[in-house]
């Protein structure tokens, strides 16, 4: 008799709670259920987002420069975060830095901008790894895995000749339908041809206009650009081996009667040049991501490509469980394009990381 008291209990209080729960269930969810696609005014972008999402505007210090940034954050209590994250004041400027010079000194600042958007009662590191290149109709463009607490996602970033964006999406537990819904949607414009005259009107001259401002605010300085080893004894090679002997009737190079001087072949590939240690020689060298109780130096070779990228990078000392976090920041490293007998060439050399137990 008290058993059936009990259970008519239990089951009265189980019917009377589901339709609460279902109520709860149903508000959480509907907080994400509309969605929104906005063109923020200003930006170049197109997107669909949580209706509502929280939307904030203001100036960033980095390094000697000065931000100007713009967050569209959509959060849940839950654990889902959505959010784009737009920056300018780095001027699209070929004649003073890359494009991936540019875009690794916004991914630097978006490191330190956008945790405390997220967590802001807690000091948190966010941490990225390099997944993949990921250009978008013909803007440079990466994919990265992004952890920042119990927070883990991806984040896609691009650079356009005005802004730079990154998509983020991040949640305490997997949910590809989210994600993908939300990375999917974001769109830009096709990017438009640079303007020839942007290279030559600022060669040389830091002091023109559009060009004061460099990546570390200042004027390009003449050490960097004594920086390009011109290979002077590479070019008197050249002269020396080019010349052919003369024949009957037709003029040398100096008017005489001769053979005029082969010019070298610029579609001959050269291969590599030993670089060395290449610490030293980095325009941009970020550390690599590892706790505070790795100790030990890695060596890691690299081989950089004409444009002073790194194409490839292996460890080849150095404790193992560090072999990781060093290939994917020599990966990340960027350098001025080496340039021999006015051909640019490619460089193999060695980064090396030393890794100090903190106390």
């Amino acid at each position: 008799m008290h058993f059936r008291r009990f259970y008519l209990t239990l089951l009265t209080l189980l019917l009377a709670a589901s339709p609460l729960a279902a109520q709860t269930q149903k508000a959480a969810a509907g907080a994400w259920a509309d969605w929104e696609t906005i063109t923020p005014e200003g930006e170049e972008f197109t997107v669909s987002m949580p209706k509502n999402p929280t939307t904030e505007s203001a100036k960033f210090p980095y390094h000697k420069m000065e931000l100007n940034t713009r967050l569209y954050l959509a959060k849940s209590a839950t654990g889902p975060v959505l959010a784009i994250a737009s920056f300018s004041g780095i001027k699209s400027n070929p004649a003073q830095y890359t494009e991936f010079q540019r875009f690794n000194s916004y991914i630097d600042a978006f490191k330190d901008f956008f945790p405390p958007k997220v967590r802001t009662k807690d000091t948190v590191i966010a941490k990225l790894t390099l997944v993949s290149s990921r250009p978008f109709n013909g803007h440079t463009g990466r994919s990265y895995k992004m952890s920042l607490g119990e927070l883990n996602g991806v984040v896609h970033a691009f650079v356009t000749r005005k802004r730079f964006y990154a998509v983020v999406s991040l949640n305490t537990k997997k949910d590809d339908a989210l994600e993908e819904k939300f990375l999917s949607s974001f769109v830009l414009p096709e990017r438009e041809q640079d303007p020839a005259k942007n290279t030559a009107a600022n060669q040389g001259d830091p002091q023109q206009p559009g060009a004061e401002q460099t990546l570390d605010g200042q004027p390009q300085s003449a050490e960097q650009k004594q920086a390009q080893p011109q290979g002077d004894e590479g070019q008197i090679n050249n002269a020396q081996n080019n010349v052919a002997p003369k024949k009957e009737g037709e003029p040398g190079p100096g008017g005489e009667l001769g053979q005029p001087q082969t010019p070298p072949d610029p579609n001959q590939k050269r291969g590599p040049i030993n670089g060395g240690m290449l610490n030293g020689k980095a325009i941009y060298l970020p550390r690599p991501e590892a706790g505070a109780d790795a100790n030990g130096v890695v060596l890691v070779q690299v081989l950089i490509d004409e444009q002073g990228t790194v194409i490839d990078a292996k460890a080849v000392s150095g404790p193992q469980s560090l072999h990781s976090v060093s290939v994917s920041a020599a990966r990340l490293a960027r350098f001025l394009p080496t340039v021999l007998s006015g051909v640019p060439v490619q460089v193999a050399g060695t980064l090396s990381y030393n890794f100090v137990r903190s106390n």
